[in-house]
């Protein structure tokens, strides 16, 4: 998929919270902190926030490092988890139906997925099942150098399922934002879904908060920090 591994803009500002967007600057920041956010029209729907097991690296030197990839990136679970009462479609939703940490660069056989829960399926090396499911997916590629030659199969967010390859042929998307490839199934959207990194902002604000590309966080000392 698009832009994961590479240095430069994708999108622009205004659009940010609607559509592709990934911020160079930011990507190449070094960060010790990560939080996964879901919104409905940039109203905060749920969020989970996680500590790199390695801190002080970019985004982009992370999704780079793909060879073997297969890293389990963060370390003790989400350090804050926090969900709407009024969020829908929660039970299969790729980042908040399942625990664990973030798995980056999760490779196996000829496919990849750039972030997957490690409480959900994380297929085996050499296992060709098309069955870990996250965001920024792609079937049919090289996952240990980005490459691929079958576009048809790239694919941004695939709900939490379980259809190992070749038993099970509907592999079911959110979305249409995916190939051609016949068995990927176009479903409903759950939602904008958006990445914040910080150095030292532990928490992120509660659903109801409405996202702008840049949120303040107090810190515990009385400073502040932008993630």
């Amino acid at each position: 998929t698009t832009g994961w591994a590479e240095d430069l803009f994708i999108g622009t500002y205004k659009d940010a919270l609607t559509k592709d967007y990934i911020n160079r600057v930011v990507w190449n920041l070094p960060v010790n902190y990560i939080a996964l956010v879901r919104h409905q029209d940039r109203e905060v729907d749920a969020v989970k926030v996680f500590r790199f097991k390695r801190g002080g690296l970019s985004l982009l030197s992370r999704f780079q490092d793909m060879n073997p990839g297969r890293q389990i990136a963060t370390e003790g679970g989400p350090i804050q988890e926090n969900v709407s009462k009024n969020a829908k479609n929660m039970e299969d939703d790729p980042v908040f139906s399942v625990d664990g940490d973030l798995a980056f660069n999760w490779a196996y056989f000829n496919n990849g997925a750039r972030i997957a829960l490690s409480g959900g399926n994380l297929s085996p090396a050499d296992t060709n099942d098309d069955n870990t499911h996250g965001l920024g997916n792609h079937f049919l590629c090289d996952p240990l150098t980005g490459e691929n030659s079958d576009p048809q199969w790239a694919h941004e967010i695939s709900n939490i399922q379980n259809c190992p390859y070749p038993s099970c042929l509907r592999v079911q998307m959110q979305g249409t934002d995916h190939g051609s490839g016949p068995h990927l199934i176009s479903g409903p959207v759950y939602g904008n879904y958006a990445i914040y990194v910080s150095t030292d902002a532990t928490s992120f604000p509660l659903p109801g908060h409405h996202l702008d590309t840049e949120i303040v966080v107090e810190l515990p000392k009385g400073a502040a920090d932008e993630l």
